[in-house]
């Protein structure tokens, strides 16, 4: 797989930070889960025809894999970039499906309980350089790290959704995920024409056409960093947004409705 493109560089992230803000928002979902009524893991969520019970268990699976593949040999070499990870995950919609179902008829608490004590056994001592030979490439694991971040996040939203419960989120894992997201759009739409501001997170510009070079740029997106979360996996479409006033999109390039979402 070609290295991502879209950006003079990868936005790099601090690896302890990192793995501090994925044991954070994995405690915090653990909380929520642990919480619920047992009739609260059959009610729907904005996933297909999963139910809370299988989010929980796709939660458990994203997380567990860090265990799994710091387990198997180290792959010779990188293959996926931490910015091709968005467009690597759509081949393998129907095998994650199968595997979330399959883990899904444990008991969601236990599942999940067993998931972070197996990542807080592993990361500490696991270097951030490793090799991971992951479902969707050979990946380095801080690189892999920020990705399940990522999935963490959207997926904490999920759950919050489909319960009604409010469930915190650790800054820097919010940050993580935004900051991924905007980068990944950089990516999709490469270009300066367009800034997308989700404050206090991150400032991107992307779609091909006049950049502007000083001043305030003529075509400029914002919104908050949930919003962005919900635009930029397809939770919510962008005229919804914008309809709602979620969003704000001033000028003739501002629309970038097309490019979205960015991840599935």
């Amino acid at each position: 797989m070609s290295p991502a493109r879209g950006r003079s560089r990868t936005r790099s992230y601090d690896p302890a930070k990192t793995r501090a803000a994925l044991t954070v928002q994995c405690a915090h979902v653990q909380a929520a889960v642990r919480a619920l009524a047992p009739g609260q893991f059959a009610r729907p969520t904005r996933l297909g025809d999963w139910t809370v019970r299988e989010l929980v268990a796709h939660l458990s699976m994203t997380l567990g894999g860090v265990a799994r593949n710091l387990a198997r040999p180290a792959p010779p070499e990188q293959r996926v970039a931490l910015l091709d990870w968005p467009s690597a995950t759509a081949p393998h919609a129907a095998g994650i499906d199968a595997d979330t179902r399959a883990l899904s008829a444990d008991d969601p608490d236990a599942l999940l309980t067993r998931t972070a004590e197996q990542l807080a056994e592993v990361l500490p001592a696991a270097p951030a350089d490793r090799l991971l030979a992951t479902r969707f490439g050979a990946m380095r694991l801080d690189d892999y790290l920020v990705t399940r971040c990522v999935e963490l996040v959207v997926h904490t939203d999920d759950l919050a959704a489909a319960t009604g419960t409010e469930i915190p989120y650790d800054r820097q894992a919010l940050a993580i995920a935004t900051r991924f997201l905007a980068d990944a759009l950089a990516v999709k739409a490469p270009g300066g024409s367009v800034e997308v501001r989700v404050p206090p997170f991150a400032v991107v510009q992307c779609v091909e056409g006049p950049k502007h070079t000083r001043g305030t740029p003529p075509n400029v997106v914002e919104t908050d960093p949930l919003t962005w979360l919900r635009l930029a996996t397809g939770r919510i479409a962008w005229h919804e947004a914008l309809d709602a006033a979620a969003v704000s999109a001033s000028g003739e390039r501002a629309d970038i409705g097309g490019y979205l979402p960015v991840l599935r």
